[in-house]
């Protein structure tokens, strides 16, 4: 696609407004919608004609890339506009549908192949989302939703790789993974279950107190069940079954 060169507008508003034509892509983006993204509440009284004209500016645009193709590209469809794209153009739609597949191969008993279409999900992932654009109140919530997809990908690969027995190679990011999400009890439990797993049942021990602690002092809560069951397993030298896959994160406890 032209050669990987940025055609992004640089005019902020023009740019939230491109952005939020291409997350709800084959669909119709009503004006409406379009002005709460740009003013919030607080619309000028020429806010449908100053975003029509980032319309022409986005038309314009495209224009200039495809040789005149703007209005079969960004269309006037009631009560908006809608920007027309193939779905293979657009990360985002890829991402879902390696994700997609994915989860049905992991249903179907299938990590090994469900592993690769996870790590290639991933990989279209180069920052956070929409990271270049100022974010109004509609792209924020696409923002959250964006980022909770993500977690979700990952949480699919990870489970993916406990299911072949990658243990040993599991340790270092979910370290990581703890320190970015301190109150994930999924990742806690894990780290436990995977510490044990591999022979290294003081670490085991040591990361579920630290887990208790971290519930205690920080949050005033107790270890949840599921913790509290593998710790007990690794004290008493039981078989450890895994943790339940995607378990809810202590933010959703503590709610």
């Amino acid at each position: 696609m032209n050669d990987h060169r940025s055609c992004a507008p640089t005019a902020p508003r023009t740019l939230a407004t491109l952005a939020l034509l291409l997350l709800r892509a084959n669909h119709v983006v009503p004006l409406e919608t379009i002005i709460k993204e740009l003013w919030n509440d607080q619309p000028p009284r020429s806010g449908a004609t100053t975003a029509q004209t980032y319309i022409y500016q986005l038309r314009r645009l495209i224009d200039e890339e495809t040789g005149g193709d703007a209005k079969q590209v960004l269309v006037t469809r009631a009560p908006g506009y809608l920007l027309s794209v193939d779905p293979q153009q657009v990360d985002l739609f890829q991402f879902q549908r390696l994700t997609a597949e994915a989860q049905t191969l992991l249903e179907a008993g299938r990590p090994d192949q469900a592993g690769p279409k996870l790590r290639r999900a991933l990989d279209l992932w180069s920052g956070p989302p929409l990271a270049n654009v100022d974010a109004g109140p509609v792209l924020e919530g696409y923002v959250a939703a964006l980022e909770e997809q993500r977690m979700q990908t990952l949480n699919l690969r990870i489970e993916a790789d406990l299911r072949l027995g990658r243990h040993h190679q599991m340790v270092a990011e979910l370290r990581a993974l703890i320190v970015e999400h301190p109150y994930n009890e999924w990742y806690h439990s894990l780290l436990v279950f995977t510490l044990a797993r591999i022979g290294r049942r003081h670490d085991a021990l040591q990361a579920y107190a630290r887990t208790r602690r971290v519930l205690s002092e920080e949050l005033g809560l107790a270890p949840s069940h599921e913790l509290r069951r593998i710790q007990q397993a690794v004290l008493h030298d039981h078989e450890i079954e895994p943790p339940q896959p995607i378990a809810p994160s202590i933010e959703s406890r503590s709610a």
